[in-house]
């Protein structure tokens, strides 16, 4: 599949109507976010079964903000709308692979009660 250009336009629609969404925060002045980027493609086809999408931080920088992105590329996974994985930095190829496992393997409907007992002891 290819990888989606996330805008604050589609970004509901996107995260919404996919259970499983690996999101590339990056900027074309990065350096480490190029280095990445074709890791980040390599593994989009490989796991055609998932949404890979890209935000580009400079042309939408109300995602960034939303979602506190204070450094690139930053890699988040969001499973059934809930984000279960944000990390900054060029993942090597080997742990960009191990991520995706993990976020697999995750059972959602544990992830769900999580978040519902932080938010009621907020």
């Amino acid at each position: 599949m290819s990888t989606v250009e996330l805008t604050k336009e589609n970004f509901d629609e996107v995260v919404s109507n996919n259970d499983f969404v690996l999101i590339d925060f990056w900027a074309d002045w990065c350096g480490p976010c190029k280095m990445f980027a074709p890791v980040y493609d390599k593994a989009s086809q490989t796991h055609g079964d998932l949404v890979f999408a890209k935000v580009d931080t400079e042309a939408q920088p109300e995602l960034a903000a939303a979602f506190q992105i204070q450094s690139i590329p930053t890699l988040m996974i969001v499973r059934d709308k809930v984000a279960v994985f944000a990390q900054p930095g060029a993942l090597p190829a080997p742990a960009l692979e191990d991520v995706i496992s993990q976020a697999r393997a995750l059972d959602m409907d544990e992830v769900r009660k999580s978040v519902e007992a932080a938010r009621q002891g907020s």
